[in-house]
C-alpha cells in the first residue's frame, strides 16, 4: 500500500472525519459551514480537517481571515489507484478461472 493511500484510509477511518470529508463534496466550505448542524464543535472540525489535510485528502485556501477547505483530488486519485489494484487482481483471477473452466469443457470425456 502506498503511504498516501494508507494515510487516507486511516484518516477516513473515523466516522466524524468521514462526515466532514463528505460535506466538502462538490464545493469548498469554511469550517463554520462544515460544522453547521454537526454534533461537534468548530475547533473539533478544525482538528478533523487538519488530519484530512495531513492525509492529502483536503486542501485549504485562505480568503482574508477565512479559510476554505476543499477535497484534494490528488488524495482521491491515490486511494483510487490503490483500490484499482484490487480490481485488477480480481479480473486476472476471474480470467484465469474462466480459461481453466473453458479448457476443462473442451477436453473429450
Amino acid at each position: 500500500m502506498t503511504p498516501n493511500a494508507e494515510r487516507a484510509l486511516d484518516a477516513l477511518g473515523d466516522p466524524t472525519r468521514r462526515l466532514v470529508f463528505t460535506r466538502l463534496r462538490g464545493r469548498a466550505r469554511s469550517v463554520g459551514a462544515i460544522a453547521a448542524g454537526m454534533d461537534v464543535s468548530r475547533p473539533a472540525v478544525s482538528q478533523h480537517l487538519k488530519v484530512l489535510k495531513a492525509a492529502g485528502l483536503v486542501v485549504v485556501r485562505a480568503e482574508g481571515t477565512r479559510r476554505h477547505y476543499a477535497v484534494d483530488t490528488r488524495g482521491i486519485e491515490a486511494l483510487r489507484s490503490w483500490l484499482d489494484g484490487f480490481w485488477d487482481e480480481a479480473l486476472v483471477a476471474f480470467k484465469t478461472a474462466a480459461e481453466r473452466e473453458a479448457a476443462r469443457e473442451r477436453k473429450p470425456r
